[in-house]
């Protein structure tokens, strides 16, 4: 099993953060917060959120299989706004190079992605990685924002057929705007399975999410996952990891499944007739072809996951976006090609887009290339009422 824990926060969080980690109780009529579970959970399930939530905020140690080389020792680090469960303006690395005309990760440098820290220890009882940096041979950099979490058990609840037929429905449309499913490789099921999460959709589930993040964030090895990484691709390094052996048997990946799998929906803001108004004007300039207003969930144990509605403003399906793309290749993702962002919980993000470049939605928009062109040509075109309205809206979710 793996070691016990020995205190329930091991880094210095804000006093908003340590607040959030109160636990959740079951609440029938106070309005949902950023951070809530699921309206409707059980009492077991419930007590599952809560521990996962408790995990998820936990600082790895090296002694627990920390590193050699992380992002965080823990998810909270990159997942705190506003609340844990949320994003922040924290930003990975990525890095390749083209090869005869193919995307190179660069593996044997450690990439796509960069671990910034490693551990060390004064006394000398533990060897010193070297944190890992861009190689030389790298021709793209690229970087990417932390995305809040909320709300993602409903996008895993989807089912994989769903997604398809958005992709042929706004094919069907022939305005140049249809994105594609990613099909991508399951670590779970040793399958192939649609993605939903990440950048790239190049992660097919919240539970392949969990032990990949365990791993390539945090250096903790999983049975998804099991192997280290070599920090800047020297694997003669682990020969040094204080750590050798199966850092997580698979309940720790279970709680931050949990925990992100009854994680509620962020709450809607206020709504006035200006916020109305520019909805519709959302819809007449093409934001709603990629930004689908409504899913549907399938089937699930979870009652409040069951055949659910929700409103994400997301098709979760890979759009060609030009030169707003990072020119990383992963899963199905080609360099160009970004999943369509949901807008929920819009009104708490501090930076924009995956590399953080704008600090306005306006300027997001206008950012938006490729696919999204047409769109951000309307958008530039509308009046400054239209304008001001569409932000209103945009502001509220």
């Amino acid at each position: 099993m793996r070691m016990p824990r020995k205190s329930l926060l091991k880094l210095s969080l804000t006093a908003s953060v340590v607040f959030s980690l109160v636990a959740a109780t079951a609440t029938s009529d106070a309005p949902v917060q950023f951070g809530d579970p699921l309206s409707g959970l059980t009492s077991s399930q419930l007590a599952a959120f809560n521990d996962g939530k408790t995990e998820f905020a936990t600082a790895e140690e090296v002694d627990e299989g920390l590193g050699p080389v992380f992002n965080g020792r823990s998810c909270v680090e990159c997942h705190s706004v506003p609340v844990v469960g949320g994003g922040s303006e924290r930003l990975v690395t990525r890095f390749g190079t083209i090869t005869n005309g193919v995307f190179d990760p660069l593996a044997q440098y450690g990439g796509s992605l960069i671990q910034d820290h490693a551990i060390t220890r004064d006394d000398g009882s533990v060897h010193d990685f070297s944190a890992e940096d861009v190689p030389r041979q790298a021709t793209i950099v690229a970087h990417r924002r932390t995305p809040p979490l909320f709300g993602l058990g409903l996008v895993d609840a989807v089912p994989d057929q769903t997604f398809y037929e958005l992709a042929a429905a706004e094919a069907r449309r022939g305005d140049g705007t249809a994105g594609r499913v990613a099909v991508v490789n399951n670590a779970a099921t040793s399958s192939q399975s649609v993605g939903k999460f990440g950048w790239k959709n190049q992660v097919p589930s919240l539970f392949v999410f969990s032990g990949d993040a365990y791993l390539n964030e945090m250096g903790i090895t999983n049975p998804l996952f099991p192997n280290e990484n070599c920090p800047n691709g020297d694997c003669k390094q682990l020969k040094f990891n204080p750590r050798p052996d199966l850092n997580d048997l698979g309940d720790g990946v279970e709680e931050f499944n949990d925990f992100m799998t009854m994680l509620a929906a962020p709450p809607r803001g206020p709504k006035n007739a200006d916020v109305e108004v520019g909805e519709a004007v959302f819809d007449q300039i093409g934001c709603d072809s990629c930004h689908t207003p409504t899913l549907h969930t399938g089937s699930s144990a979870i009652a409040s996951l069951d055949h659910a509605t929700f409103h994400p403003y997301s098709d979760f399906l890979l759009h060609d976006m030009g030169n707003l793309g990072d020119g990383i290749s992963q899963g199905a993702a080609g360099g160009r090609d970004m999943r369509t962002a949901p807008l929920w919980g819009l009104r708490m993000i501090t930076k924009f887009l995956h590399d953080g470049r704008a600090s306005t939605i306006g300027d997001a928009i206008l950012a938006h290339d490729g696919q999204g062109r047409a769109a951000r040509d309307r958008f530039n075109a509308l009046d400054a009422n239209s304008k001001a309205k569409l932000l209103a809206f945009l502001n509220s979710l």
